[in-house]
C-alpha cells in the first residue's frame, strides 16, 4: 500500500515552486518574448480608459467634435484593441509552447528515476499510483505554466498599470485603494493554507482510484471466476466517494473565498470611490471623465484579482502535484547497482554464494547463510515449498535486492564488481510467466537491442525451436501481437521468452520455474530447447515438477530459508529426507507420509 502523503509547509511549498520555475531556465529567451508581448498586451488594455477619459472630458462635455481628431483617436482605440487580440495570441502559443516542452522534460526525469528503483520500492507502491504521478499529477503541473505564471504576471502588470494609471487620475483616491492589497494578500494566504490539505487529500484518493482501476483490470478474469464483482464495485465506490468528498471540501472553500470574497470586497470599494467623489464634488468640480476612468480602472483592479484568486486553485493544485512528482524524483530507494570504477567482464560464469543472508523488510530473515557454487556447463536445481526462498536467491543473483549478508561471487569477483549492462547481457532470466508487449515477433525477441540483428533473431528463434510456430503466423516475424501475448499459448509465448534470452547468447541462464505452465502441446519442443540452452551455460533452475531437474548436477532443498539437502537425484532420494518426500507426494504414491 502506498504511504498518504503529508501536507507540505509553508516552506516546503516554495521550495517545490522555485524547483519547478528551475525547469524554465532552459526556455528563458522564449520566456522573455512571451514576457515582452504580455507587457505590451497588457499596456494596449490599459490604455483604453485613459482614451475614453479624454474624449469624454476633452470633446463630448464641451461640446467640441473636430473630425481628424476624433477618428485619429478612434483609429488609436481600435488599433489598441485588434493589436491586443494578436497580441496575446502569440503570447499564450508561447507559454503553451514552453509548459509542454517542461512538462515533457519532468515526465522523462520521473520515469527515468522510477527505472532505476529497486523491486523493493515497487513491492510496496501500487502501479495505478505512479501510473497517477507520471500522467495526472504533471498533467496538474502544466497548468501552472499554461494559466497560472501567464495569468498571474499578467495580472501584476496589470495591477501595477492600474494603479499608475489611478494615481494619475486622483492621488490621494489612490493611495486609498491601496489598502485593499494586503486584504487581498491575506485572503489569498488564508486560501492557500486551507486549500493545500483539500488538494493533497485529493491526489491522494485519486491515486488510490488509478491504483484500484489498475488491480481490478489486471485481475478481472479472477474478479469474475469467483464471483467478486460485487465487492469491488463496493471498494471502488468507497475509494470514489472518499475522492469526491475530498472534492466538495474544496469547492465549498473556493465558494467561500475566491469570487465572493473578492466581489463584497469590490462592491465596498466601488461605494468606497464614488462616495469620495460625491463628497468632492461640494468643493470643487468633478470631470465625469475622471469618474469614468476610475471606476473602470477600479473594476479592471477586481477583474486581474479574480481572476487570480480563481488560478490560485489551480496553482495549489500545481504545487501538492509537483511535490508528490518530486517526491517520487528523490525516492533513493535504488536497485543494487556496481561498487567500484573498474569495469569487469564475465568471462565464465562461475557463481558462488557465499554465507548469504537476507531480508526484504530488515526484520526477518527469508535467506540464512546460503552456501553453494555452480561451474560453467553445471546445473543446479532449487527446490522447496512456497516461501522457501528460491525466489529470494534468482533475485539477489540478478541484483534486484541489497545483500543483508555475505556475498555472491561470479569468475571470483563480487557481484557488485559488474556493472548493470554487463550482468544483465550475460545473464539471462527466463520467468515463468514471461511478459510480452504489444508489438511484432522480432521486437518481443530484441527488446529495442540495437545491436541484435536479424539475423540473431532468427537465429535464436531456431535455436530454441520457436522458430516452426512462428512460420506459421499469418506475418511470421513482423506478426504483431496482442496486450502480453494474449493471442498466443502459454508454451508459444515461453518459447519466446527463450529466443529473448538466448539473443544475447548469454554465459548464465537462470530457469524461474520456466515449465511451469507449459501446454502439453509444446511441452517436448520446450523441454529440448532447455537442454539445448544448458549446454556449456551456468544453470540455476527453480523447478516445481521435480521430474523436470532429474539430470541437474546439484539440487538444493529449501525449508524456511535455508539448505536442508542437497545432492543429485539419486543421492537425494537415498536419504529419504524432504526431497524424497516431496517426490513421493508428486508420483502419486499411496505410502503414509508426514512432511516436517
Amino acid at each position: 500500500m502506498e504511504h498518504k502523503d503529508r501536507v507540505l509547509t509553508e516552506k516546503e511549498q516554495r521550495q517545490v515552486l522555485y524547483r519547478l520555475l528551475g525547469y524554465a531556465k532552459p526556455h528563458a529567451k522564449t520566456l522573455s518574448i512571451a514576457f515582452t508581448l504580455l507587457l505590451l498586451a497588457t499596456a494596449a488594455e490599459l490604455m483604453g480608459p485613459i482614451l475614453v477619459k479624454i474624449f469624454i472630458d476633452d470633446y463630448l462635455t464641451p461640446q467640441v467634435f473636430p473630425t481628424n481628431e476624433l477618428v485619429l483617436l478612434a483609429v488609436l482605440y481600435l488599433s489598441l484593441h485588434i493589436s491586443s487580440v494578436f497580441v496575446n495570441y502569440f503570447q499564450s502559443f508561447l507559454f503553451q509552447k514552453v509548459s509542454l516542452r517542461i512538462i515533457q522534460q519532468l515526465r522523462v526525469d520521473v520515469f527515468s528515476n522510477v527505472e532505476r528503483l529497486g523491486l523493493a520500492f515497487f513491492d510496496k507502491t501500487p502501479a495505478g499510483g505512479l501510473i497517477s504521478r507520471i500522467t495526472n499529477d504533471t498533467e496538474s503541473i502544466k497548468e501552472l505554466y499554461v494559466t497560472v505564471l501567464a495569468t498571474f504576471v499578467q495580472n501584476i502588470m496589470f495591477l501595477i498599470g492600474v494603479f499608475v494609471a489611478m494615481f494619475y487620475l486622483n492621488t490621494t483616491l489612490a493611495l486609498y485603494c491601496l489598502f485593499l492589497i494586503p486584504i487581498l494578500l491575506g485572503l489569498m494566504q488564508l486560501y492557500r493554507k486551507w486549500s493545500s490539505k483539500f488538494y493533497a487529500d485529493m491526489s491522494e484518493k485519486l491515486s488510490q482510484l488509478n491504483a484500484k482501476m489498475n488491480e481490478s483490470i489486471q485481475g478481472m478474469a479472477i474478479i469474475q471466476m469467483f464471483r467478486q464483482e460485487k465487492r469491488l464495485r463496493k471498494e471502488f465506490s468507497r475509494v470514489n466517494d472518499e475522492h469526491l468528498d475530498a472534492g466538495m471540501k474544496s469547492m465549498k472553500l473556493d465558494g467561500l473565498l475566491l469570487r465572493p470574497m473578492v466581489d463584497l470586497i469590490s462592491i465596498l470599494a466601488l461605494i468606497l470611490v464614488l462616495s469620495y467623489f460625491g463628497v468632492t464634488s461640494f468643493v470643487s468640480p468633478v470631470e465625469i471623465g475622471v469618474i469614468y476612468a476610475f471606476v473602470n480602472y477600479l473594476d479592471r483592479f477586481f477583474e486581474p484579482v479574480n481572476q487570480m484568486m480563481m488560478r490560485l486553485s489551480l496553482f495549489q493544485q500545481a504545487i501538492v502535484s509537483a511535490g508528490r512528482v518530486f517526491k517520487l524524483m528523490d525516492h533513493q530507494d535504488y536497485a543494487p547497482s556496481q561498487q567500484g570504477r573498474d569495469p569487469h567482464r564475465i568471462e565464465q560464469g562461475d557463481i558462488t554464494f557465499r554465507d548469504v543472508t537476507f531480508s526484504y523488510d530488515g526484520k526477518t530473515d527469508v535467506l540464512k547463510n546460503i552456501s553453494f557454487t555452480v561451474k560453467k556447463g553445471e546445473t543446479v536445481a532449487l527446490v522447496g515449498h512456497t516461501g522457501s526462498g528460491k525466489s529470494s536467491i534468482i533475485n539477489l543473483l540478478m541484483r534486484f535486492y541489497p545483500l543483508s549478508k555475505g556475498d555472491i561471487i561470479i569468475d571470483g569477483k563480487s557481484l557488485y564488481n559488474y556493472p548493470n549492462e554487463e550482468l544483465r547481457r550475460e545473464v539471462g532470466l527466463v520467468l515463468q510467466d514471461p511478459f510480452l508487449y504489444t508489438g511484432t515477433i522480432a521486437h518481443n525477441i530484441r527488446l529495442n537491442r540495437d545491436s541484435i540483428s536479424d539475423e540473431q533473431v532468427r537465429a535464436s528463434a531456431e535455436f530454441v525451436q520457436a522458430d516452426e510456430f512462428i512460420q506459421h503466423l499469418p506475418n511470421q516475424y513482423d506478426t504483431v501481437l496482442a496486450e502480453r501475448g494474449s493471442t498466443l499459448s502459454s508454451g508459444q509465448r515461453q518459447l519466446l521468452s527463450f529466443a529473448r534470452t538466448m539473443a544475447t547468447n548469454p554465459k548464465v541462464l537462470i530457469l524461474d520455474e520456466a515449465t511451469a505452465n507449459v501446454d502439453t502441446e509444446t511441452e517436448e519442443a520446450i523441454q529440448m530447447a532447455l537442454r539445448k540452452m544448458q549446454e556449456g551455460r551456468t544453470t540455476i533452475a527453480i523447478a516445481h515438477r521435480l521430474s523436470t531437474i532429474k539430470d541437474a548436477d546439484q539440487i538444493l532443498v529449501l525449508h524456511q530459508g535455508e539448505i536442508v539437502e542437497r545432492g543429485n537425484h539419486e543421492e537425494l532420494l537415498e536419504r529419504e529426507g524432504l526431497y524424497h518426500k516431496m517426490y513421493l507426494l508428486q508420483k502419486g504414491s499411496n505410502e503414509k507420509i508426514k512432511l516436517s
